[in-house]
Parts: C-alpha cells; structure tokens; sequence
C-alpha cells in the first residue's frame, strides 16, 4: 500500500509540472490554431539555461525561473508573427504549412542543441536537491514538492490573467472565434504575437522544473512534444481546463507503468489510454474540445 501511495502521489507532483507547459500548449492552440511541435525544444532548452545558471553563476536553479520566461517569451514573441502569417496565408492548405514550420523549428531547435551540447545530459541543481519530506507513511523528493508548487503558481497565475483581465477576456475571445474577435477590434496578428511568446516563456520556465527533477538532454525533447500531444488531444484541442485533468493523468499513468511494468511501456500505456479515450470522448476528456 505504501508503494501504490508513493507512486500515485509521484505521479500527481510529476503531472502538475507538465500541466504548466501543457496548459499553455493548448493556449496557443487556441490562438494559433497550430499544433507547435517545438514545444519540446522550448522546455530542454530551460532546462539548459537552468543549469548554465547554476554550473556558471553558481546561483540557485530556481531563480532561472524568471529569467527563462523574459528570455524565451521574448524570442517567441518573435516568432509568433512568422507562424501566424504562415497560418493565415493564402496557400491551399495553410494549417499544413504552418505545422510543417513549427515541425522545422522544432528540428532546427533539436540539430543546435546537439551540435553544441551533443548528448551529454545536464539537470538543474538547487539547495532543496537531494531532500525529502514526509507525507504520512511514504516519502517524496522535496524538489518534486517545490516544483509542483511553483508549477501551480505558474498556472493559477495564467488562469488568473486569462479571466479576470481585458486582454485576457481579448484571448479567449480570439481562440473562440477569431473573426468575432477582429470585429471587435482586437489586433489578432498582435495578439498572437504575445500569445506565443507567453506560450513560449511559460514551456522554458516548465523546462527548468523538469531539468530540476530529472536531468535534460537534447533528445528528450521530443518526449516532452508527445506529452503535449497527449494532453492536448486527450483533454480535447484547445480545451484549456481540459489539460490539468489530462496532465495529471499521464503523470498517474506514466508513474504507475514505470513502477509495476517497466519504462520502457510508459508511452505505450499511455497512447493506449488515449486511443480509448477518444473511442468514447472524440472531443477529449471533459467533452470541451474542437
């Protein structure tokens, strides 16, 4: 019983941390309409800045934090214009294009990292590595329990802004209905600009939390892109809500596999639960999605 508690609770601290870059994969989505493959890429390279931040600076891993969400939102926020006027380009099939791209970005984001990290793994350091805590009779990471806090930080802070401010209201009015949204007098190419750079600078801050648990190197990358894909279909694309429960269930059922079956069978396990899912939900999990 002790090992079923253990795993169960691992698993709900380890989906907590993946709802955060989860959640704001589907955000985009929204806005975007594009499935982002280089959202891998944007969490291994926080995970990379965080290390660098602490091998470096010799300063504490988390207060790379911060500094990954200015960095890498700004550099989104660069991208996000390209992306969206390849979504809403003339060609025949523009929502195929704009895949191809973030599929590009996500290649080109994966070959630099190799050719200057190779395949050398890198993990985060803090004063909180290597401690435990005691939640009755089992025993945790004290980092996965400060991850998961500060990954719910994140997300409370980003539903915050998304119902109770203009531009959050702005937001999801364009993700509901873009055209509805331009009559209105929202700026969409805009918009959408900050959106993936918000996108962008939440999966890197991701990215420091989960080099802080486990260690990052540049093929994990698309690892963390099928998690997105997980979650996003299984809580029903572009269901923002939908993504908590989603998250928190491929982390349960990743924990729980890896414990009494192998590792190795996670990611069946887990498209296995999607594919069943989605002969009962088509439209995700809470029947929110497009």
């Amino acid at each position: 019983m002790d090992l079923f508690l253990q795993t169960l609770l691992n698993g709900l601290l380890i989906g907590g941390v993946i709802a955060t870059f989860t959640i704001a994969f589907q955000l985009a989505f929204g806005v975007l309409h594009v499935i982002d493959f280089a959202v891998g890429g944007w969490v291994v390279l926080g995970g990379y800045l965080g290390y660098y931040i602490t091998a470096w600076l010799g300063l504490d891993g988390f207060l790379a934090i911060p500094l990954a969400f200015v960095l890498f939102g700004a550099l989104g926020y660069l991208i996000g214009p390209v992306l969206y006027n390849v979504r809403n380009s003339r060609t025949a099939r523009p929502e195929l294009m704009a895949l191809a791209l973030s599929f590009g970005l996500f290649t080109l984001l994966r070959g630099g990292m190799l050719t200057v990290w190779g395949f050398n793994t890198r993990n985060v350091t803090t004063t909180l590595s290597g401690e435990s805590l005691a939640i009755g009779p089992v025993t945790v990471p004290l980092i996965r329990v400060v991850a998961a806090v500060f990954a719910a930080a994140i997300a409370g802070g980003l539903f915050l802004f998304l119902y109770r401010t203009r531009y959050g209201l702005a937001i999801r009015a364009t993700a509901e209905n873009r055209h509805n949204a331009a009559l209105m007098g929202v700026n969409i190419g805009r918009l959408s600009a900050n959106v993936y750079g918000l996108y962008a600078g939440i999966t890197a801050m991701a990215g420091v939390l989960m080099a802080a648990i486990y260690s990052v190197n540049p093929e994990v990358g698309l690892r963390y892109t099928l998690f997105a894909f997980f979650v996003a279909v299984l809580a029903g694309l572009g269901s923002v809500e939908g993504a908590l429960v989603a998250a928190l269930l491929l982390g349960v059922i990743e924990a729980f596999v890896s414990t009494y079956v192998g590792a190795s069978y996670s990611l069946l396990a887990i498209f296995t639960t999607l594919f069943l899912v989605l002969l009962v939900s088509p439209r995700g999990i809470l029947r929110r999605g497009l």
